[in-house]
């Protein structure tokens, strides 16, 4: 379909004037083309930017001749006034000073309460994608994981239940693991399980809640060192309309799911994440989010409540930023300043079979007690 065409059957959806037949078959268009999708959306800006346009000329134009029929006839002294307005000024100058300082101390505190309040709205519009364990889920969740993953021993706290659950990656081969810091929030003691079922102790090195970021370290003898790692953490995004997966664990087995990048903004606006079309559910917050040669472009924090497939993903250069942090409050501890993030992906090429095969067994179920 040529550019134009396909301009004016945007154009032509977004008047409401296809017919119900044309309406489903460009609707399905749009799911499966990102490009075809973003033109949506910005042609939508473009038509209310022109709107705006036109009807604040139309309302100029009508002050304009308001102004000039009142001035002609007489209703309104059009000449200049220079003089009073001078002396006006000198002699409540003070009283001027005053109000404009009573003035500015308002607007200060309505910015800080339009601030605050806004912010409480947000927590509502978007939501945290960890797994909320209730006492009586726990248990089943203990139970049904006992009685599917025998030949495995549990390494959870005894007596324990989960409080919370989410999804980390591995960064570094020797044991180093990414997940969101609300996932582990609140917790005394981490659990992480790989797709075969095996868990592994954690313990917490890093922990940001402003960039929702944590990083785990394993402490188990039985997890095998030094592992290569077959993808790359990114220190830039990915582009507009780029193709990624994803994997998670929303339930007790790895799941995928693909989708795109749909903005490089993340909600309202915020530079640390980015916005992507993809499906998500509550465990996949702290999973990775790759592009088409497996690299690493993100990570799965939030989705936004009143839309479907509107997923954000803190960008991948703030796990970059975390490592420094580290690595400067620990200057001394070897291991930490050995921490080497991936920089090479070995997936380059392979169809998405393969890379998952590759993948999944350095992606694990977080629990935290």
């Amino acid at each position: 379909m040529q550019d134009l065409q396909l301009l004016e059957t945007v154009e032509k959806y977004l008047l409401g004037e296809m017919d119900p037949a044309e309406k489903v078959a460009f609707e399905a268009l749009r799911r499966s083309n990102p490009e075809v999708d973003q033109l949506v959306v910005e042609h939508t800006l473009f038509l209310e930017k022109i709107t705006g346009y036109g009807d604040r000329k139309t309302f100029i134009a009508s002050l304009n001749d308001t102004h000039k029929k009142l001035s002609n006839s007489g209703t309104i002294n059009t000449r200049p006034t220079e003089g009073k307005l001078v002396n006006l000024f000198r002699k409540y100058k003070r009283v001027t000073a005053v109000a404009a300082s009573i003035a500015g101390i308002t607007t200060i505190l309505i910015a800080g309460m339009t601030l605050y309040y806004s912010r409480k709205a947000n927590t509502k519009e978007i939501e945290q994608l960890r797994i909320e364990f209730k006492q009586e889920v726990a248990k089943r969740t203990n139970e049904v994981y006992n009685k599917v993953k025998e030949g495995f021993p549990t390494k959870a706290p005894e007596n324990a239940l989960p409080i919370s659950g989410g999804t980390g990656f591995l960064i570094d081969g020797k044991g180093f693991v990414v997940t969101n810091a609300h996932v582990v929030k609140g917790s005394t003691s981490v659990i992480i399980q790989n797709s075969k079922g095996q868990q592994f102790r954690a313990s917490l090195v890093h922990q940001n809640d402003a960039t929702d970021i944590a990083i785990l370290k394993i402490e188990d003898n039985d997890f095998k060192n030094d592992v290569a790692i077959p993808y790359a953490i990114r220190k830039t995004g990915a582009e507009l309309g780029e193709d990624l997966f994803t994997l998670g664990f929303p339930r007790e087995e790895i799941v995928y799911n693909e989708g795109y990048m749909s903005a490089k903004t993340g909600f309202n606006g915020d530079t640390l994440s980015c916005q992507i079309g993809v499906a998500a559910n509550p465990g996949n917050s702290g999973g990775p989010v790759f592009n088409r040669s497996g690299e690493v472009i993100g990570i799965i924090n939030t989705r936004q409540v009143q839309a479907q497939g509107v997923v954000f993903a803190i960008n991948s250069r703030n796990i970059h930023a975390a490592v420094q942090e580290i690595k400067k409050s620990n200057t001394t501890d070897t291991v930490i300043n050995a921490l080497r993030l991936p920089t090479n992906s070995n997936l380059k090429g392979m169809n998405r079979v393969q890379q998952i095969r590759k993948i999944e067994e350095f992606v694990f179920m977080v629990k935290s007690y």
